[in-house]
Formats: C-alpha cells, sequence, structure tokens
C-alpha cells in the first residue's frame, strides 16, 4: 500500500510539475515568436518589391523555422539528457536579440532579422518535448504542452496590441518589448523542467525504451514504415499550412470580420480551441494499448478534418458568425494538428516496438509542414494578390478538409495492416 501510494503521488507530481513547466516553456517561447503577426506592417519606406512587406516577414520567420525544423531531425533525434535547459534559454535569447536588431534597420533588413528570430526557435519543442516523452503521462504532458501554443498565440498577440495602444511602443519595438516581459516566466519553467525524473523501469515497460536514434536507425524506422509516415506528413503540411495562415494572419482575418480593434477577439477565439484539443488529447489517456490509442487518433483526425469543411460551408450560408467559424475551424485544425505533436507519433513508436524518439518524427513531419506554409504564403502573394483574406482562407479550409480526410484513412488502412497486433 505505501508503494502504491508513492506511486500514485509520483504520477500526479509528473504530470503537475511537467505539465505546468512544459506549459510556460513553450507559452513563453511563443512570445519571442508570435507578437509582430498582431501588427499590420504596412509598406514602410524603402520597401519597393512585389511581395507584402509583412507576407516578407512572416516567410523570413518561416523559413528559419522551417531550417531550424530539417536540422533538428538529426539534433533533436540524437539528443541526450544534458545541458538541454542551457540550450533553451540561449535559443531563445538569440531570438531575442534579433527582434532588437529587428526594431533598429532599415526595411530590407528586418526581414533579415526576422529569419535570425526563427532559426533559433525551431529547436525549443524538441528540447521541451524531450523532457516529457516515453512516459505512462506523456498524453496528459503532451496535451497540456499542445494547450499552450494555441492559447499563447492569442495571448502574446494581445500583449503585443496591448504595447502598441497602451505603452506606445512602435510596431517595430513591439515585438522585442513584448518578448522581454516573458523572459522570468521562461526561467522559472526552464528550472522546472530541468526537476523532472529520467524515465522509469515502468514507463519503458509501458512505452518501449527512448534513447538517440542514430543514422541507421533513422533509417531502419523509415524503411518499415515509409509509404505511412509519407502519408501523414503530407496531410499534416495541409493542417500546417492552414494552422499557420490563421494564426499568422488573424489580424487581417479579424479585421475583415469586422472585429479588427478588438485586441481581446485573440485569446477569445483560442480559449474554446484550447479546451477542446486538450480534451481530445486528454481522452488517449485512459486507452493503454498504443496500436488502439494510434488509431483512435486517426479517427479524431478524420473528425477535426470534417468540420473544418463542415464549419466553413455553414459560415458560407450564414448561419454561423465569423467568431464561431474561426472557432470551429481552429478547433478542427489543432485536433488534427496537435496529435502529432504529442500522441501520434510518441503511440506509433511505442506500437512499433522500436527503440527510438519521437522527437524525430516530429521534426521530419514539421520541416516538410513548414515548407507547405511558406508555398501557401508564396501563393496568396502571387497567385490570389486580389482574393481577399477572409475568401483565400476558406478557399484553403475546403481543400484542406477533403484532401487531409483522404489522406488520413488512408494512413490507418495501412498502417493497419503493418503494425504489429
Amino acid at each position: 500500500m505505501p508503494d502504491a501510494y508513492k506511486q500514485r503521488w509520483t504520477t500526479v507530481g509528473v504530470i503537475v510539475l511537467g505539465g505546468v513547466a512544459a506549459f510556460s516553456a513553450y507559452f513563453a517561447m511563443y512570445a519571442f515568436r508570435k507578437p509582430f503577426t498582431a501588427a499590420t506592417f504596412d509598406a514602410p519606406e524603402g520597401w519597393a518589391y512585389a511581395l507584402n512587406f509583412k507576407i516578407a516577414l512572416v516567410i523570413a520567420q518561416v523559413i528559419g523555422y522551417a531550417l531550424s525544423k530539417a536540422i533538428g531531425i538529426k539534433v533533436i533525434a540524437e539528443l541526450g539528457r544534458t545541458g538541454r535547459a542551457a540550450a533553451i534559454l540561449a535559443l531563445i535569447g538569440l531570438s531575442w536579440l534579433a527582434l532588437v536588431v529587428f526594431a533598429l534597420v532599415p526595411a530590407p533588413f528586418k526581414v533579415a532579422a526576422m529569419f535570425a528570430n526563427g532559426l533559433p526557435l525551431g529547436l525549443i519543442w524538441g528540447l521541451v518535448f524531450s523532457y516529457l516523452e516515453g512516459r505512462r503521462q506523456t498524453e496528459a504532458l503532451g496535451a497540456i504542452l499542445c494547450a499552450s501554443f494555441i492559447l499563447s498565440s492569442g495571448i502574446v498577440k494581445g500583449v503585443g496590441v496591448w504595447t502598441m495602444q497602451t505603452l506606445e511602443v512602435s510596431e517595430y519595438w513591439m515585438p522585442a518589448v513584448t518578448g522581454a516581459m516573458f523572459f522570468p516566466l521562461l526561467a522559472l519553467s526552464v528550472w522546472g523542467l530541468s526537476l523532472l525524473p529520467v524515465q522509469s523501469a515502468d514507463d519503458e515497460a509501458a512505452r518501449s525504451p527512448r534513447a538517440p536514434m542514430d543514422k541507421a536507425a533513422r533509417r531502419n524506422f523509415l524503411g518499415a514504415y515509409g509509404p505511412g509516415l509519407l502519408v501523414l506528413i503530407l496531410a499534416y503540411m495541409l493542417f500546417t499550412a492552414a494552422r499557420d495562415f490563421r494564426d499568422n494572419f488573424a489580424a487581417e482575418l479579424w479585421r475583415e470580420l469586422g472585429r479588427g480593434d478588438d485586441a481581446g477577439v485573440f485569446a477569445l477565439s483560442e480559449v474554446p480551441v484550447a479546451v477542446i484539443a486538450l480534451i481530445a488529447l486528454g481522452a488517449m489517456i485512459a486507452i493503454r494499448g498504443n496500436r488502439t490509442a494510434f488509431f483512435l487518433t486517426h479517427w479524431m483526425m478524420a473528425l477535426g478534418a470534417a468540420a473544418i469543411g463542415l464549419a466553413t460551408f455553414a459560415f458560407q450560408l450564414q448561419a454561423i458568425d465569423g467568431l464561431v467559424w474561426m472557432i470551429i475551424i481552429g478547433a478542427g485544425l489543432y485536433v488534427c494538428y496537435t496529435p502529432y505533436n504529442a500522441v501520434l507519433f510518441e503511440r506509433l513508436i511505442a506500437a512499433s516496438r522500436h527503440v527510438g524518439t519521437t522527437g524525430f518524427l516530429i521534426y521530419l513531419a514539421d520541416a516538410c509542414g513548414y515548407v507547405a506554409s511558406v508555398g501557401l504564403l508564396l501563393y496568396k502573394n502571387f497567385g490570389a494578390a486580389d482574393l481577399d483574406w477572409v475568401r483565400f482562407f476558406m478557399t484553403g479550409a475546403y481543400i484542406t478538409s477533403v484532401l487531409s480526410l483522404v489522406l488520413v484513412v488512408t494512413s490507418a488502412v495501412y498502417f493497419r495492416r503493418k503494425l504489429p497486433d
């Protein structure tokens, strides 16, 4: 009885400490990545290029972020346990210095500064998730971590708008000022992550041992499940492009929906989205069978993909207003997007009985996903510049809904034949 009591408290302690620390660390990271998107950045003096200035800034940051994800395929896969906390602080510190440079340099060089801002930040997810993966509590911890990037994006953008409206900070200094406000939270949360115990013997029995994956191990896993992973990654590319567009151009979307002056709408629309995604991911905790949980996650994603299209159709018919549409489409996207970062690959590694790391698969998918995000932005600027933001997003939502639904079902059929019973 004392051992069972101790085990219960160990489980609760890991969830509380790990969840709060991981949530706070990633929440703080978003304060260095997303606040700039709350400004519209009308073409500044010295900008005479065909590419819209804000689109150029977003693309530059995303390219830096995507390059970091590509680097992370190897770095995160081979990551050990030492030096992670220092790496998180150093990388985010570098990204903040890039925001200071962004405020100081002329317009063309601001694009380069935004690339430098995105480059260090792409490794943060893998560093934070490395503290959480391979545990019996990983679904709970992953759900809490995913809730952070759903909530944080809207909140830090709201803080950014507040600094411009209340503190009268210019839109160019706003990103650096907003980020600086979150340094104390970042330091405290990274310290909390460093206190977490390592994966226990019970964790290894339930989820398979987690160890760095060298080049041979990565090739072996891709050789075993390559076609299924390709289908899943193609779906993730659609989810990432649509989710990023909604996130990066929320200011433009809300302006066309008639709520452009409401700083609180950024958070208002994301709280229910986070709750829905948290419930959906948290439901996986109760499922012990890794194979069963993996396939149930597929059907959860299929429902999310269907919701994206149905909500857009209802909005087009004026059956729902813009706020409800943004909430439902956000919930659908995150129900599809977040499992990749917390549940889907975690359960795949466990069900396949391979010794490895979830971070490798997450970074492989992310590197491809952000390529799709850049492609969508380039198409918007050069192929659909005359189309307003809402109509463009509606078209993308229909395409994402239909194609991703087909891909998710295809993946479920493939892995049902490949994974061991």
